[in-house]
C-alpha cells in the first residue's frame, strides 16, 4: 500500500545538519566504517547488493556487467581530484541526463555540494569501501550509505563517470541516488528540478521560455548569483524526436545545465550571453558564439579568460541569449530560498509542511471536473494574516509533491497528473469539511497553472489577507499516492489540515475524542437516548444475535441506563434510526452507498472523522466498486459509538 499515516500537523522545514541514518542495521556511516576497519574487511552493502536487481527491474543488462571497486579499475583512485567541477559529470549508458544536469549545477555551489557530498571520505589510509551522501526527501534529510562496488564493462564504468578516469565521487553519488530510488533503472527519465530539490531542499519554479517575462535575463542572472540551480531543455513533439540532434548541435528532449550568464563587449556593443552544459560531456551548439565561432576573434583574450572560454569538446558552450530564447523551450530553477528571484533584499520565508494521502474511495476525488467526488479530497486551511511590506496582498508559494513514485516504478507506478485549487472561505460560517455544494457554486480564487505528471507542481501567488482552502488533487479520481505540500510565505501564514475528529456530546458526559476538536461540541439532547441505544444493540439486533426480550444494561461512564423487555418492534425502530440516514445517501437507490459519501453520512449521524480514520473505514468496509452496504454501515457506526464511550479511539481500532 503506497500511502502511510503521517502526523497531520504542519511541520517546520527540515535542516540538513541532522540527516537520518537509513541503513537497515540502524547504524550510521561512521559506526559501519569503524566496524569494517576493526575487522579488516571492505564494506558490502546488503541493502543494495552488487547484483542485477540493483541495476534493473524490468530488463536484463545488455552485456555482462561486472561490479568492481575503484581500486580494481585504476591504480590510484581518488574521491575528488582537483575539486569537484561540472566537467566531472559525463553520462554513461543510462537515460538520467536530468540527474547529471542537476549534479553539474550542484558543483557551482561549494557549500551546497559539501552538504550532499560530505568531504570526510577518501581512498586514503582509513579506506573501508564505504561512502555516504545526503539527500532531502519530503522534508527530511537522509544519509545514504553505499559500498563502492560499481558496474563496469571491460574495466570501464558503465554509467556516470568523470572525465578523469581515476576520480569517482560522481559515480558514487549516482549509485547512492539509485539506491535511494530502488535501482539504476528507476533513474531513467525525469525532470532536472526533481534532483535539484533532493540536493537542496529548495523550491522549484518552471518557466516556458517563449512565454517568459521581459526581464527573463535578469531573472536568470539573479538566480545564478544567489546560487540557485538552473536547468533547461528543448521540447519534443513525439517520442521519435527524443534525443534527436538539430542542425545546430542541440539535443531535443535532453536536460542541460545553465552554468553561467554574462555580457561581453563585441564591436562596441554589449552582448548578452548564456553558458550551457551538455551532461554527455560532448556534442555542443555550433551556432554564433559557439567554441570556434568567429565572434570570439573580436573579443579580447582577457575577456575570454574571464568567461573561461575554451574551444574544448567538453559539452559546455556559450550562446547568445536571444538564440537561447529561440532554441530552448523550458527553464527549471531550484531556489535555495523562495526570494531568490525577487528584489535584492533577503527575506526570511516562513515554511510549513503537510503530509497526506489520496486513497481510493475516500480522499482520492480527482480534479474539479469530477464534482461528485472532488469535495472529498484533503482540504488544507490557509489563513493569510499579514500583508507583504508596502503591499496590499500576501505572497506565498504552494508546492505540491507526490511522494516515492520513482521508487514505486518497479511495481508499475508512474508519475500521476497532479495539481491544486485554492478557494476563499468565510471562517465565521465554516463548519467542517467543505461539501459538494460549496464547490458547485464557488469558483476558485487561484490554482496551479496546469495539471501535469511531474513529481512537483509549484506556483507563486498573491492574494488578499483572509481565509482560504487549498485542495490538492490528482487529475483523475481513484488514484492513490502519498503527497507532501509545502507552503512558503513571505509573512506568517497559519495553515492547518482539516482532519476532523470524532465529536460526540451527551447531556451528562461530554466526550471529545481523537486528536483535536473542530470547535465546541454541540448538544444533541433530543437524540441522546437513541444514540446510546443504537450503539449497543444496532448491529447485533440486525444480525439476530441477541434475544429481543432480554434485559440489558448499557454502561456509559458513571451513569447506567437500564432497558427492560426490549421488543422486536423496538429493535426494528433502532434499525430505522440509521436506515433513514443510509437511504438519504443512497442516491441511486441501489441498496448501497458510495464510499465517497460516507463522510457526509457519518456527519449526519453525529460524527466527524479525520482523513486518516475515514480512509481506514473505507478500506475496511467498502467493496472494489467503492460501495458500502447497509450492514457494514451499521457495523461502522457501532465501532464509532463504542469509541465515543471510551473517550479515545486507537488509530488501528477501525482497521480491525
Amino acid at each position: 500500500m503506497p500511502y502511510l499515516y503521517q502526523d497531520s500537523k504542519p511541520r517546520p522545514s527540515a535542516l540538513p545538519g541532522a540527516a537520518r541514518a537509513t541503513h537497515s542495521s540502524g547504524k550510521a556511516f561512521e559506526e559501519l566504517k569503524q566496524e569494517c576497519l576493526s575487522r579488516g574487511v571492505l564494506f558490502e552493502d546488503p541493502d543494495f547488493p552488487a547484483c542485477n536487481s540493483s541495476l534493473f527491474f524490468s530488463e536484463k543488462p545488455p552485456v555482462p556487467f561486472i561490479w568492481k571497486r575503484p581500486g580494481d579499475i585504476v591504480k590510484d583512485p581518488k574521491f575528488i581530484l582537483g575539486g569537484a567541477t561540472r566537467t566531472d559529470i559525463c553520462q554513461g549508458d543510462l537515460g538520467d541526463c536530468w540527474l547529471l544536469a542537476a549534479i553539474a549545477s550542484l558543483t557551482l555551489n561549494e557549500k551546497t555540494l559539501a552538504r550532499v557530498v560530505p568531504r570526510d571520505q577518501n581512498f586514503g589510509p582509513d579506506y573501508a569501501g564505504i561512502f555516504h551522501f545526503q539527500f532531502w526527501q519530503h522534508n527530511e534529510w537522509l544519509d545514504v550509505v553505499i559500498d563502492d562496488r560499481l558496474p563496469t564493462f571491460k574495466d570501464r564504468l558503465v554509467f556516470l563517470h568523470s572525465a578523469e578516469h581515476n576520480e569517482f565521487w560522481s559515480a558514487l553519488l549516482e549509485k547512492a541516488y539509485a539506491k535511494l530510488n530502488g535501482s539504476y533503472e528507476a533513474l531513467k527519465g525525469g525532470s532536472t528540478i526533481e534532483a535539484m530539490e533532493d540536493f537542496t531542499g529548495g523550491i522549484g519554479e518552471m518557466y516556458e521560455v517563449k512565454k517568459a517575462p521581459d526581464n527573463f535575463y535578469e531573472i536568470l542572472e539573479k538566480a545564478l548569483k544567489r546560487c540557485s540551480m538552473v536547468g533547461c531543455s528543448i521540447d519534443t513533439s513525439s517520442a521519435a524526436e527524443s534525443e534527436a540532434k538539430t542542425r545546430f548541435g542541440l539535443i531535443k528532449g535532453h536536460a542541460y545545465s545553465v552554468t553561467g550568464i554574462d555580457e561581453v563587449s563585441y564591436r562596441g556593443q554589449q552582448v548578452q550571453l548564456i553558458r550551457i552544459r551538455n551532461p554527455w560531456g560532448q556534442v555542443e551548439w555550433n551556432g554564433p558564439w559557439s567554441d570556434n565561432s568567429p565572434e570570439w576573434r573580436s573579443v579580447s583574450l582577457s575577456e575570454q579568460r574571464r568567461l573561461t572560454q575554451t574551444a574544448l569538446d567538453d559539452g559546455e558552450f556559450w550562446m547568445k541569449f536571444e538564440d537561447f530564447q529561440v532554441h530552448f523551450d523550458k527553464v527549471e530553477i531550484c531556489n535555495l530560498t523562495p526570494d531568490a528571484l525577487e528584489d535584492s533584499t533577503a527575506h526570511k520565508w516562513e515554511v510549513t509542511i503537510h503530509q497526506g494521502s489520496w486513497v481510493r474511495g475516500s480522499t482520492a476525488g480527482g480534479c474539479r471536473n469530477f464534482l461528485e467526488t472532488f469535495w472529498t479530497n484533503p482540504q488544507i486551511k490557509l489563513h493569510l494574516t499579514e500583508k507583504d511590506d508596502g503591499q496590499d496582498d500576501c505572497t506565498f508559494i504552494a508546492a505540491l509533491m507526490q511522494k516515492d513514485r520513482r521508487k514505486l516504478k518497479k511495481v508499475g507506478a508512474e508519475m500521476l497528473t497532479i495539481g491544486y485549487s485554492i478557494y476563499e472561505v468565510l471562517y465565521c460560517f465554516y463548519n467542517g469539511h467543505l461539501g459538494k455544494d460549496f464547490f458547485r457554486y464557488h469558483p476558485s480564487k487561484a490554482r496551479s497553472k496546469t495539471y501535469i505528471n511531474l513529481r512537483e507542481v509549484s506556483n507563486r501567488f498573491k492574494l488578499p489577507p483572509g481565509d482560504y482552502i487549498l485542495v490538492p488533487t490528482t487529475f483523475e479520481p481513484h488514484q492513490e499516492a502519498d503527497f507532501c505540500l509545502r507552503i512558503f510565505s513571505e509573512k506568517k501564514a497559519i495553515t492547518d489540515k482539516y482532519l476532523f475528529c470524532l465529536d460526540c456530546d451527551f447531556s451528562t458526559v461530554r466526550a471529545v475524542c481523537i486528536f483535536q476538536c473542530t470547535g465546541p461540541p454541540t448538544t444533541r439532547t433530543s437524540r441522546q437516548l437513541s444514540l446510546l441505544m443504537k450503539s449497543y444493540f444496532l448491529l447485533s439486533v440486525y444480525k439476530r444475535q441477541i434475544c429481543p426480550m432480554t434485559s440489558y444494561y448499557y454502561p456509559f461512564s458513571a451513569k447506567n441506563i437500564k432497558f427492560k423487555n426490549l421488543t422486536l418492534i423496538s429493535c426494528r425502530n433502532i434499525i430505522s434510526l440509521m436506515d433513514n440516514i443510509f437511504l438519504q445517501f443512497d442516491f441511486d437507490k441501489s441498496g448501497s452507498m458510495s464510499s465517497y459519501e460516507l463522510r457526509s453520512a457519518l456527519k449526519a449521524a453525529g460524527y466527524q472523522l479525520n482523513n486518516y480514520l475515514l480512509q481506514l473505514i473505507v478500506l475496511r468496509y467498502s467493496d472494489e466498486q467503492f460501495q458500502i452496504e447497509f450492514d457494514d454501515f451499521l457495523n461502522c457506526l457501532i465501532r464509532l459509538e463504542n469509541a465515543s464511550r471510551e473517550y479515545l479511539l486507537p488509530l488501528e481500532f477501525l482497521a480491525l
